[in-house]
């Protein structure tokens, strides 16, 4: 098991889903957590006289309400060496472009993309004070390919890559990595809240013919913000059963 030498991380979304798999992952290596969401989390066995997890509830859009967050955390424990984005929405879904809301569009990216971007806004100067860093945006398969009828959806994750490229190369020679995770349908509560027709679309396309796992998602993550991921930084990783193979 990877030794994270009693680290601190952030995780958005980590009351449930992706966001949650990943923290009961860090939490069982040793790492100290702050999790943020809209809603109260927990995670399996927390302990709640411990100080190795605090619960945030706060919005990510908001810009002010996320460097309070970052500030509290860093004061806290003196340093943040992981984030982790994991919160974010589908919006309205199995519609055509021209059937687009703006207002749900606006909400959509305010969420996936400018949440993260508010995060890592805030968290990287802590990372530049000690020189080290892992930064994992979660994206999407949809991303890169694009799903019909979740143009809001595709277009946000998109955005998510293209900045997590950006901030590869900016910050390439700090010490601090930052990568992305583009999942196809992995079986979580915000899947099963989509049409049935939508999931069949896009498990269609997935030769393995499956959903991914949390287990799975939560795997690959923990390689990726571990201090063995030293080489790699401004890239998509996929986890995708065999349908991105670029």
């Amino acid at each position: 098991m990877t030794q994270f030498s009693d680290q601190v991380a952030i995780i958005t979304g980590a009351a449930s889903g992706i966001g949650n798999a990943i923290a009961r992952q860090l939490a069982a290596a040793g790492v100290r957590l702050a999790l943020i969401d809209k809603q109260p989390g927990r995670l399996d066995g927390e302990d709640p006289s411990s100080d190795r997890v605090t619960w945030l509830l706060g919005d990510i859009t908001a810009e002010a309400t996320v460097e309070a967050m970052v500030n509290q955390v860093a004061d806290r424990y003196g340093r943040i060496d992981i984030l982790v984005n994991s919160a974010g929405i589908t919006g309205k879904t199995n519609i055509q472009s021209h059937q687009v809301e703006s207002d749900d569009l606006h909400n959509v990216f305010n969420v996936n993309f400018f949440g993260s971007f508010l995060m890592a806004k805030y968290v990287l100067p802590q990372m530049l004070k000690r020189g080290y860093g892992r930064v994992l945006h979660i994206a999407s398969i949809a991303g890169k390919e694009g799903n019909a009828g979740m143009l809001a959806y595709s277009a946000s994750k998109a955005a998510v890559i293209g900045m997590t490229k950006v901030q590869g190369k900016e910050y390439a020679e700090t010490g601090i990595t930052v990568n992305c995770l583009a999942p196809a349908v992995i079986r979580t509560a915000l899947v099963d809240g989509m049409p049935d027709e939508q999931v069949r679309y896009m498990t269609d396309k997935i030769p393995m013919k499956r959903c991914g796992t949390l287990q799975e998602a939560a795997n690959l993550a923990m390689y990726i913000v571990s201090p063995e991921n030293s080489f790699t930084t401004g890239f998509a990783f996929d986890l995708s059963g065999g349908r991105a193979t670029y």
